[in-house]
């Protein structure tokens, strides 16, 4: 039992590779907090919209069109699966992929300041066979150019703060 204990503490930590273009997988995004969750019906998925710090008091303050420089917003999507006691409920299913926006306007200009990001399934493989993939990904947000290029909206919360 000891020489597995001793053999589990050698093994090297799961590493995943970076993006084609060089972006690497934010450690520690799982711990980030919530910005807003969306559902989409053409393909059965629902997503949690999670960001950095910065991105969360921008979310927080209204202060979103344009983010701010260093914004990071991880969008993490599951397949629907209705609930096994509840059918009526969906909840997440199998893991789909993990996207990430980074915002520094002066490394990605081209495509409106953000850099894109995504790991697929469970073992976070990085998304698409070159740097060119980012073309995909900026294509599919033209339609929000008028919002910064980002569409996710963010959940309003209350402010019971000092009451």
């Amino acid at each position: 039992m000891l020489v597995l204990a001793v053999f589990a503490i050698s093994l090297p930590a799961f590493a995943v590779e970076p993006a084609p273009n060089g972006i690497t997988l934010p450690d520690g995004y799982q711990d980030w907090r919530v910005i807003a969750s969306s559902q989409r019906d053409d393909n059965s998925t629902m997503r949690v919209i999670l960001g950095n710090d910065i991105a969360v008091a921008a979310a927080r303050a209204g202060k979103t069109n344009p983010w701010p420089e260093g914004a990071v917003l991880a969008k993490l999507v599951w397949k629907n699966e209705s609930m096994d006691k509840w059918p009526a409920a969906l909840v997440p299913g199998k893991f789909v992929h993990a996207e990430f926006m980074v915002r520094d306007s002066t490394k990605w200009p081209e495509t409106g300041g953000w850099g894109f990001a995504r790991w697929i399934g469970m073992e976070q493989k990085p998304y698409g066979k070159n740097a060119g993939f980012v073309e995909e990904c900026f294509g599919c947000h033209q339609p929000v150019k008028d919002r910064d290029f980002v569409f996710t909206r963010p959940a309003m919360l209350p402010d019971l703060r000092g009451q």
